[in-house]
């Protein structure tokens, strides 16, 4: 079968490239916003399934992946920053703090209409943070296109304190773990496909 991620995340792309598997990327065209009174975790879920479905019409026999990303500091969703103002601000909150990144994802099977779907989280922990550390770090990194303001694979790994979740991939954007099972459940595996 083949294989389809569904994102133009140049996150997710390296991430799934990981696996030495062949997919190709197509890109769905969903509307993102919150549901009314929508919790993240099933806000995440729900169009990580979206994203699936929106492509399902260009592939058949395929197993397309979708999957969605949204971080939480204290209660309140951040997006991504976009200049370094905004960054600079999420970092001064997040000093100290925990942002727990909620990741949807889903697997469909196009011959069987199979949908498999979870939530996986995955925390940071924050160091205290200086005004000189914050501005410094995103000068040299400019992280403005990343939800919570750090690259977590880069040297925003000097902001943290510790990790907590069951998959570290899950951060950048795509749990394989999870995926892997995924595909294992659908008769794909990684090991037997791996190229």
């Amino acid at each position: 079968m083949k294989i389809v991620l569904g994102s133009t995340s140049p996150f997710r792309k390296a991430l799934l490239a990981r696996l030495c598997i062949d997919f190709v990327c197509d890109t769905p065209d969903i509307n993102e916003a919150p549901l009314e009174n929508e919790d993240v975790e099933n806000m995440v879920v729900r169009l990580a399934i979206a994203k699936a479905q929106a492509i399902a019409g260009n592939h058949t026999n395929a197993l397309i992946i979708g999957s969605d990303q949204s971080a939480i500091l204290n209660g309140e969703k951040l997006s991504k920053p976009g200049n370094f103002e905004n960054a600079f601000k999420q970092l001064t909150r997040a000093s100290g703090q925990k942002i727990t990144f909620q990741t949807g994802l889903c697997l469909l099977n196009t011959e069987t209409g199979n949908i498999q779907s979870t939530c996986v989280p995955y925390t940071v922990v924050f160091k205290q943070l200086t005004a000189s550390m914050i501005e410094h770090y995103l000068h040299k990194e400019e992280p403005y296109n990343c939800a919570g303001s750090f690259k977590s694979e880069g040297l925003g790994i000097a902001l943290f304190e510790r990790f907590e979740g069951d998959d570290p991939n899950a951060l950048i954007g795509l749990p394989l773990i999870q995926l892997v099972n995924f595909l294992d459940n659908e008769g794909f595996s990684i090991l037997d496909n791996a190229v």
